[in-house]
């Protein structure tokens, strides 16, 4: 029978698609990156998502955010890609944590009901612990490297982290993963030397915060406030995507 998916399922066939269907994937960090991972998810079918988040919408994620608008300023990412996945398919089933990934509360999270977890946070503390959760629930995991301060979407690769070149952010988590004993983390990574941005206060959200009134992690919180663009983090975000629904349905 003819269906949203019937495009998807003339490439995948049946089989794949149930097996989509019955995925459960955790989406961890729903900004630039993870917004596109979850857009092109449940478009090919993913059915169950568990989305990870505690950031507002800000003004300035419209210039990358899928689920930024001027309407959205200000709502929490995970209520907006809720929202938005329901729009496309209302039979989804969507769980929304609203908080932020550490130590302290990784044993919150049901790891051993998840398919597959998609890592696109920010910070190396909640990156590695989130490796450490899904190894020892034997859950795969891909990670995404650094998407800031890049011109050039067609530097993105995949490869283990182990492979990773140029990106300072997998060089980090190089080291970390080998001090752990991790043998493999399949990675997206960029080989582009990253740019620095141009210090204009008068742009920089240093000393211009407008992150919405009781947000509890601000910008100025950053070491550093990478600057972005609509076309880079979202090609990384779709190309996770793809290697999700590649590995799902194999």
């Amino acid at each position: 029978m003819l269906n949203q998916f019937s495009r998807t399922e003339l490439l995948f066939g049946r089989e794949a698609m149930d097996k989509l269907q019955n995925s459960r994937v955790a989406v961890f960090g729903i900004g630039g990156v993870g917004g596109y991972v979850c857009e092109a998810l449940v478009r090919s079918g993913v059915y169950h998502f568990d989305l990870i988040d505690d950031d507002q919408v800000c003004l300035t994620n419209l210039n990358r955010q899928i689920i930024a608008t001027r309407k959205t300023v200000g709502q929490y990412k995970v209520d907006v890609m809720r929202e938005r996945i329901l729009e496309i398919n209302p039979d989804a089933d969507v769980s929304v944590h609203k908080c932020f990934f550490l130590p302290e509360n990784a044993d919150e999270f049901p790891f051993e009901e998840y398919d597959y977890v998609v890592d696109a946070v920010d910070t190396v503390t909640a990156k590695i612990e989130l490796v450490m959760k899904a190894q020892e629930k034997g859950v795969p995991i891909i990670s995404s490297m650094g998407a800031g301060n890049k011109l050039d979407p067609s530097a993105f690769k995949v490869a283990d982290i182990y492979k990773t070149r140029v990106d300072p952010l997998a060089r980090v988590m190089r080291r970390e993963m080998k001090k752990r004993g991790v043998k493999k983390l399949k990675v997206v990574y960029s080989e582009e030397d990253p740019k620095r941005p141009i210090e204009d206060m008068a742009v920089s959200c240093r000393n211009n915060c407008i992150c919405p009134p009781g947000a509890q992690h601000k910008c100025t919180e950053r070491r550093d406030i990478p600057g972005s663009t609509a076309f880079v983090p979202s090609v990384a975000g779709l190309i996770i995507a793809g290697e999700v629904i590649k590995d799902l349905i194999k």
